[in-house]
């Protein structure tokens, strides 16, 4: 089988790559920018999603395709957003169509889901609040309705926040303030439920949803977490630092930040400031059904994470990898309260 693999070179779709890859698929590559750990036998092709014409170029002789690209909340694309996650989704699934592949499966998001009733499931109705959420919504049902009219059987994959070796992004911060043995802040009480997925186990999720061949859409996070407060403490119990967790009141702090970010002096975009003190997990009964059972916790991906952190801090920071989940944050104006931490 020929894969194909939109955004291969960002965390998610150099995991799926290499995944195909052990597994004796032929796997090519489409992505901006090149990993320079890409496995040589993994073909990369240097495109925009937004490049129709090379976007058709690559999708022939194509089984499957897996689209990644999407641009992240931490990026703050404005716009953009629209451009890539929308229009550059339209043009994967319209060129897949046209191409003739076999299957074409989606990577999604939570942020679909941006102030729902929990646990979500598939009825759960969407409701993003924020730019990137509304942005991956309309890109999903793009992707869905040229899917439907081409006939081309379609996978949708929504996973939770992920955690997992080599994911830093936002986390980069508090691992970073919980090693210096500063306190991290929660908006509101945090006694709230919150999941998060790890890498690992959404790729187990995500191959088997491959193997079975069965279009739909399947919701990922684990099955064992607490809410997020609990989490955070864990942590620093863990990390053996003298950090503790501290409410922030929640009205002041969201508007705070809004401000800063419409500044540009917050590294948090809306998706962190107008969710992360809201309930927020997933229903992941049908999965388990199907006989997924996730290896981590909330817990144990967090420690593993942190772990990572600190063993691979200085080497990230020197190689500056391309991808906005798999580089480290500035902290802009937030080193101000970290300092008083």
């Amino acid at each position: 089988m020929k894969h194909l693999v939109t955004g291969g070179s960002g965390f998610l779709g150099n995991l799926i790559a290499r995944r195909l890859q052990e597994r004796g698929e032929d796997v090519s590559i489409l992505d901006i920018w090149e990993d320079p750990t890409r496995p040589k036998d993994i073909q990369f092709i240097q495109c925009d999603i937004r490049d129709r014409e090379g976007v058709a170029k690559a999708m022939k002789g194509i089984d499957i395709v897996h689209h990644n690209v999407a641009l992240v909340p931490l990026t703050k694309s404005g716009n953009k957003f629209w451009e890539v996650n929308v229009k550059g989704s339209q043009i994967a699934a319209e060129e897949a169509v046209k191409a003739g592949v076999q299957s074409f499966i989606h990577m999604s998001s939570s942020a679909l889901f941006g102030d729902c009733q929990c646990p979500i499931n598939n009825d759960t109705p969407t409701k993003a609040v924020e730019i990137y959420g509304r942005a991956k919504l309309a890109g999903e049902i793009a992707v869905r309705e040229v899917c439907e009219q081409g006939n081309l059987p379609l996978i949708v994959i929504r996973p939770r926040t992920i955690l997992g070796e080599g994911r830093l992004g936002i986390f980069q911060i508090l691992f970073e303030w919980i090693q210096e043995g500063r306190n991290v802040y929660v908006i509101g009480d945090g006694n709230i439920k919150f999941q998060f997925i790890h890498a690992l186990d959404l790729m187990d999720a995500y191959l088997l949803a491959l193997d079975l061949g069965k279009p739909g859409i399947y919701n990922v996070g684990t099955d064992r977490f607490g809410t997020l407060r609990e989490g955070l403490e864990n942590l620093i119990a863990y990390a053996g630092t003298k950090s503790q967790v501290k409410s922030l009141p929640t009205g002041l702090t969201i508007n705070t930040l809004r401000i800063l970010d419409l500044v540009g002096l917050s590294p948090l975009a809306p998706w962190h400031y107008l969710t992360y003190h809201k309930e927020f997990y997933f229903d992941v009964n049908p999965l388990l059904e199907l006989g997924w059972k996730p290896k981590y916790s909330n817990d144990e991906m967090f420690r593993e994470s942190y772990d990572w952190f600190q063993k691979n801090y200085d080497k990230l920071l020197a190689e500056k990898a391309g991808s906005a989940h798999r580089r480290p944050v500035k902290e802009k104006l937030l080193w101000v309260l970290k300092k008083f931490s």
